[in-house]
């Protein structure tokens, strides 16, 4: 329990519920919300109840409820409004907040609950692209604000990569019915964040297509030997960090010289970094602002 966050500043609460801090206060000064303990400087300080109250009263706010009445609300009378309230919409807040309060307690058995329930309405695509990737945006925002630490972001995109492999294993038991391309996909030399790779992966087996998946951190002199897999093979590349705003064109200007020596091969991107990209590298380099942009064109 020592490894747990235990205490949470207003701002904290502000980044993880999405209400204003103006707004906590006003709940706190005329309902009496919530009950922060102060330091010896005054500052309000909030533990992981007052957490997981505001976020099932805000989600209650968000479906429609008046604050003053839910003010009248015990806790065990919130958690049963919030238990009740069963539209799509409100399954999907309520499992990214349930989420939110397994990373922050390092709670294995609260993410497996919530998957499951998820699961047996859903199927993984829906899980993914309506609960994980708008978790995954939260979560990545909250540790740019200092609200929770890389250990807290570490644990849950783990636990989302493990559902994405199981599902990409099940999907590599069927024969790809799609012969005309393939697919190669990888990750630029010292880039390891590839859970948005995976899921293009996951997507491509979807589709029918043929895919060889070789993961973060690949030098490109190793790709040339890949040609041989298919006739005509795409290649797709996810540039968050890597290669970095001044080394981009260089890479792909070696990624044709090493890569497409013998034979032209298209590179399809997405990630953070091709915002770098000038338009005139490669007429055979695609740049994609999302991941749904490029599924489109499978």
């Amino acid at each position: 329990m020592n490894n747990i966050k235990q205490t949470f500043s207003i701002k904290d609460l502000e980044n993880l519920c999405g209400v204003k801090a103006h707004t906590i206060r006003i709940w706190e000064k005329r309902y009496n919300l919530l009950s922060p303990d102060r330091t010896n400087t005054n500052i309000r300080t909030y533990n992981l109840k007052n957490l997981q109250k505001l976020l099932n009263v805000t989600y209650l706010v968000n479906s429609g409820y008046k604050i003053s009445r839910i003010s009248k609300l015990d806790t065990e009378e919130i958690n049963e409004y919030v238990r009740s309230i069963v539209s799509d919409n409100s399954v999907k807040n309520q499992a990214i907040n349930s989420f939110k309060i397994a990373m922050l307690n390092y709670d294995l058995e609260l993410f497996l609950e919530t998957y499951s329930q998820l699961e047996s309405k859903r199927n993984f695509k829906e899980i993914f692209v309506d609960i994980f990737i708008p978790l995954l945006k939260e979560i990545g925002l909250l540790w740019q604000t200092d609200t929770i630490s890389p250990a807290h972001e570490h644990f849950v995109s783990n636990l989302i990569k493990q559902k994405l492999l199981l599902n990409i294993e099940k999907l590599q038991y069927s024969k790809p019915t799609k012969t005309d391309r393939a697919f190669i996909l990888f990750l630029p030399e010292n880039e390891i964040h590839e859970l948005g790779l995976l899921y293009i992966n996951y997507e491509i087996l979807l589709h029918g297509y043929k895919a060889i998946y070789l993961g973060p951190s690949i030098p490109l002199d190793s790709l040339p030997n890949m040609l041989s897999f298919h006739d005509d093979v795409v290649f797709i590349s996810y540039f968050t960090i890597r290669p970095e705003k001044d080394n981009i064109r260089k890479y792909l200007e070696d990624f044709n010289t090493i890569v497409c020596a013998n034979r032209v091969n298209e590179l399809w991107m997405l990630g953070k970094q091709i915002i770098h990209i000038s338009n005139h590298t490669g007429h055979n380099h695609r740049y994609f602002e999302s991941i749904s942009s490029l599924i489109s064109e499978l």
